[in-house]
């Protein structure tokens, strides 16, 4: 999500002059050593779990045996494994078709909503981010009951044409619903380089009689290639880390992607087979880190793609007048309708039936029995308690370690702000799975963490390292709303650095911390893959409920849960909303 956070604008005042004080000489030791002790404490949370994982891949055991020895065996048969190759080729298969998906459509959309006068503007404009903003396993779960073998949509076209014309159970089912709820990522990037556009060119070109489709493909995409490129970059990241979609749909079939090939490996010969899935980890992370390297070259390179600079273009969006207005609301009206009303639909239908299948009326069957046995189950209504604990509190305690850490990067451009920047970046290449299996490792493996290890804390340490690329990138964008004279004028007075950005930064962003908080909150509501491996008796949360539920075939509950998490992610969004949030940069 690039969804960012506005603090309101900084209001500045003149005084008459007065006698020059000469400024106190700087302090820039306090700020190196502010700097490397949040390095410091950052490099041991981030590079500690993944220094384990890669000690685990050269184990023949699980590490904390003693018998244990250094081996290359669990290399030997990840490598030989017919089904890693399976996985593998999957992944990119995925991956990739992900983007062609998503890349085209989510364009189309940022061209429509940016430079033309499509009506309904203000409302589409935040209701196509709503596939962003639900858990992927929700969303796949929902197309399992609307479009599955029995679902709503395939019974009704089964009563018409005698047969299903879909297999929802496959790689391309797969790759058709992760690409349609990765629309949105591509739209935002899209969007915000497309809005800073000037419309003379496209102009120039409707009156040459060029179509609107022309103008868009030939004129507007070329201008915005550099967003694009960005945006096809994170998808197919994101690509590489999807496992709540492959889990659901696939695991049925016997299809495997990476990251479900790690959870099968689980329990592979009855007992922990913590090496083999340190290597297929170690693997992930090796193929997942140069386009880590390459999103943080395109961003630093940004600036050099830039169409124009100054404040004088001119942006005057294009009429598509009544016949390209209905085909435009129908093109986003198709896509909504596919990505959002099916997948959420099916999930509010199932949540309230007790019956379901060909012949059977849902509506004769409404019932609020699911949601009662959610309060009759202890791990269940634990699960929910533990999900508000974990996005309210959590992610407020998640604002103030990002605040520290995007205040120790700082208008920092020596080596230890590049040194931070890669700190923060390295997570991004691990799925919330691995992360989530890597903090489960480490809590075994230290001895004065055992005891957290089936606590709340375990769960939010793997949060807060989910979550620490995107609630920086949050917190720098309002930190660098801050004008360095601000900080400037509090350092002649005598302030020290630390005093500055408690006097002076801390309270001009709160606003907009308040913003990132839950902006956080709808990052923790949604994940689902990072307790996976840390749930413990007491320590349940929705997402994770879901994902051993669906082992057991557990429909009723697993929908009620799917239900319940929609009214929490709604109610963040909502909240977001109210407290500054943006849609777009």
């Amino acid at each position: 999500m690039t969804v960012r956070v506005a603090s309101p604008p900084l209001i500045q005042q003149t005084s008459p002059a007065a006698p020059a004080i000469p400024a106190p000489i700087p302090r820039p030791g306090e700020a190196r050593g502010f700097r490397r002790i949040v390095i410091g404490a950052l490099a041991l949370v981030v590079v500690a779990p993944i220094a384990l994982i890669f000690y685990q891949s050269f184990l023949d055991g699980p590490f904390f045996q003693k018998s244990s020895i250094l081996s290359l065996e669990a290399y030997v048969y990840v490598l030989t494994d017919p089904m890693f190759w399976d996985a593998l080729l999957n992944t990119v298969v995925m991956a990739v078709g992900m983007v062609a998906i998503a890349l085209p459509l989510g364009a189309a959309l940022a061209f429509l909503l940016t430079r033309t006068d499509v009506k309904f503007k203000k409302a589409l404009e935040v209701v196509v981010l709503v596939p962003m903003f639900i858990s992927a396993i929700v969303l796949a779960f929902g197309y399992t009951v609307s479009v599955g073998p029995s679902g709503f949509i395939s019974i009704f076209v089964e009563s018409i044409l005698g047969y299903v014309p879909w297999n929802i159970y496959s790689l391309a089912g797969i790759v058709f619903v992760t690409g349609l709820s990765h629309v949105p990522h591509v739209y935002l990037y899209v969007s915000a380089a497309m809005r800073n556009l000037p419309s003379d060119l496209e102009e120039a070109a409707r009156i040459t009689g060029a179509p609107l489709w022309r103008i868009c493909v030939d004129v507007t995409v070329p201008m915005v290639l550099p967003a694009m490129v960005f945006a096809a970059a994170i998808n197919l990241l994101i690509g590489f880390e999807m496992f709540g979609v492959p889990l659901v749909l696939g695991d049925p079939t016997g299809i495997v992607v990476l990251t479900t090939y790690i959870y099968k490996l689980t329990t592979l010969f009855g007992v922990p087979t913590y090496q083999l899935m340190a290597v297929v980890v170690v693997v992930l992370v090796l193929m997942t880190l140069p386009m880590v390297w390459y999103q943080r070259r395109i961003l630093r390179n940004a600036r050099r793609y830039a169409a124009l600079g100054g404040k004088g273009a001119r942006t005057q969006v294009m009429r598509l007048g009544g016949t390209g207005q209905a085909v435009a609301l129908g093109l986003i009206g198709l896509w909504l309708f596919v990505s959002v009303v099916l997948p959420i639909g099916g999930i509010v239908l199932r949540a309230f039936v007790d019956a379901w299948g060909q012949g059977v009326n849902p509506f004769a069957h409404l019932t609020l029995r699911h949601f009662a046995s959610l309060m009759d189950v202890p791990s269940l209504s634990r699960g929910i308690v533990n999900t508000v604990i974990l996005a309210v509190a959590g992610g407020a305690l998640a604002v103030a370690f990002y605040l520290v850490v995007g205040l120790a990067g700082h208008r920092n451009r020596d080596a230890s702000g590049m040194a931070l920047d890669y700190l923060v970046l390295l997570p991004r290449s691990m799925p919330s799975l691995v992360v989530g299996l890597a903090f489960f490792w480490l809590f075994l493996f230290i001895p004065f963490l055992q005891p957290l290890r089936t606590t709340l804390i375990a769960l939010f340490a793997a949060y807060l390292i989910v979550g620490l690329s995107y609630g920086l990138r949050l917190l720098q964008g309002t930190l660098l709303q801050v004008a360095p004279e601000l900080e400037e004028a509090a350092r002649t007075t005598g302030a020290t650095i630390t005093q500055g950005w408690r006097d002076v930064v801390i309270p001009i962003v709160k606003p907009g911390l308040l913003g990132a908080w839950a902006l956080i909150m709808i990052v923790f509501l949604r994940d689902y893959a990072t307790a996976v491996y840390l749930m413990s008796a007491g320590t349940e949360v929705i997402g994770s409920l879901m994902v051993s539920l669906l082992q057991t075939g557990a429909m009723d509950t697993i929908a009620a849960l799917a239900f319940v998490s929609i009214i929490l992610t709604g109610a963040a969004i909502a909240l977001a909303f109210r407290l500054g949030a943006k849609i777009h940069d």
